[in-house]
């Protein structure tokens, strides 16, 4: 009788470990084990344990003490372990499961593998010859599809074709997630003339590989033919997804291209995509690069929701329109909606504040950002505040903020004063300004250049020749196609 209260209760638990939708319902599903001495059952334990590793709703951390109180935990536990570190910020974990395994003595299989792999994917590492690949050969599970396509994949992802390849021509029967990754390899490489050779060699072409070719055209501002693909693949019937569709809005964008990206627009509604935030971003930045002002801040009110993303993109589409106004309302209501604002939002604003030429407005908002809101100003913050104070004339002060930043500075920061000192004529401040740019690029001539023409404004003509004689004698030249005029 005992028994089979036992038999009918683990059950009970059990179905409700899988099906439970929060970590307060799972930890009262294990409480009630424990105390009905169920805690420990395979199937029970093996439920919790899962939702807890791999869950989206679960907790690591959870699962990681469910782990350490095991005598003895399976591969099947490891396996759940590795599984869910796979999906999360520490994907380096995995490979600290993978050798405690070995020094326990636990085979691994080829869901193991395949799991490990995936962590591995997701770790900043380009070297060729992977180690737990070595690891996938020395234990016999080589010619496991599902370990191949994990293979094919790391080395995609890190963007070395020639190991996906290799990998690859050594599968038994490849698949379309196969041929996919040599796809995703070639792109990741920057190799779009091989990618599309793969991609139509084809047998069958999924999601993935439509999105991988279509994202990497769009990527490399190859627009027309990102654009050409995204209609051949609706014409095939393959349903885009979410990537793909901001690939295309963002080749419509490269483009200057606002009819086709009304067009697109259309079909994100009518296939349902329209609730989407990131595709509703991208196609708000899409109108506002166009010059459809109406159209962007008439998507921007329909949206029920909005991200960071949302509200920087507007306040960026105002400001780079010069409407500053407009930008000044979209920060108050964002701050009012309780969403905190970021680097870029008071990069655009800067940018709102020189277009406006409220130079001290400005600087108090850079001080603000990093006082109040506690944002560490980057070299785009300087420049554009450098920007604001050498349109304004007031260049000492831009001489002086670019002095003292906490970080290096760049040739585009000191270019931009530069180009202020022509503006206003300020040949002292444009011969200090030239000083510190040979320092940091002895060979470009169009400094020399710059200052050369201040000279010859001012009417020096003889320090404008020796500016000639110095750029020659110095080996600089000027880089083609690049001006530093009209900041």
């Amino acid at each position: 009788m005992q028994q089979q209260w036992q038999a009918s209760l683990s059950s009970r638990l059990a179905s409700m470990a899988q099906t439970c939708l929060s970590m307060r319902q799972l930890k009262q599903i294990h409480a009630r084990a424990i105390l009905s001495n169920l805690h420990n059952h395979a199937i029970v334990l093996g439920k919790i344990f899962r939702f807890a590793a791999v869950s989206p709703s679960g907790d690591l951390n959870y699962a990681h003490h469910l782990f350490d109180q095991m005598p003895q935990p399976t591969a099947f536990f490891y396996n759940l372990l590795i599984r869910g570190h796979s999906k999360s910020s520490s994907p380096w974990q995995s490979v600290l499961l993978f050798n405690q395994m070995r020094l326990n003595s636990i085979d691994p299989d080829e869901f193991t593998f395949t799991f490990l792999l995936k962590s591995r994917s997701r770790m900043k590492m380009n070297i060729e010859n992977d180690e737990i690949h070595g690891a996938v050969l020395k234990s016999g599970f080589s010619l496991h599809l599902f370990v191949q396509n994990s293979l094919i994949h790391l080395y995609a992802g890190r963007g070395i074709p020639s190991a996906a390849r290799r990998v690859f021509d050594g599968a038994v029967a490849a698949d379309v997630v196969s041929w996919s990754g040599l796809v995703i390899a070639h792109v990741r490489a920057n190799e779009l003339d091989f990618a599309r050779r793969v991609f139509d060699e084809m047998p069958e072409r999924d999601v993935v590989s439509w999105t991988a070719m279509i994202s990497g055209y769009s990527q490399a501002k190859y627009s027309r033919e990102a654009l050409g693909l995204f209609w051949e693949m609706n014409r095939e019937g393959v349903r885009p997804d979410e990537v793909t569709m901001v690939s295309v809005i963002s080749a419509c964008t490269d483009l200057g291209d606002v009819q086709t990206g009304i067009s697109i627009h259309r079909f994100i509604e009518e296939n349902g995509f329209a609730w989407m935030v990131s595709l509703c971003n991208a196609l708000i930045d899409m109108y506002a690069k166009c010059g459809c002002m109406d159209r962007a801040w008439q998507l921007f009110d329909s949206m029920d929701r909005k991200s960071l993303i949302t509200w920087n993109s507007m306040i960026s589409a105002c400001a780079n329109h010069g409407n500053a106004d407009d930008a000044f309302g979209l920060f108050e209501c964002m701050v009012s909606a309780g969403v905190p604002p970021d680097g870029v939002t008071f990069l655009a604003l800067l940018v709102a504040y020189t277009h406006k030429g409220l130079v001290d407005e400005g600087l108090r908002l850079f001080e603000r950002m990093q006082r109040e809101y506690r944002i560490e100003a980057r070299i785009e913050h300087y420049g554009c505040v450098a920007d604001m104070l050498g349109k304004a004339g007031r260049l000492e002060e831009a001489y002086r903020l670019i002095s003292s930043m906490p970080i290096p500075g760049n040739d585009v920061v000191w270019g931009t004063l530069l180009a202020a000192c022509r503006t206003y004529g300020d040949v002292d401040m444009g011969e200090r300004v030239v000083k510190r740019l040979i320092e940091l690029k002895p060979d470009e001539g169009g400094y020399y250049i710059l200052l050369r023409d201040i000279y010859v404004a001012a009417g020096r003509t003889a320090e404008a020749n020796d500016m000639r004689q110095t750029m020659m004698d110095n080996g600089a030249s000027k880089t083609p196609g690049r001006s530093w005029v009209g900041a």
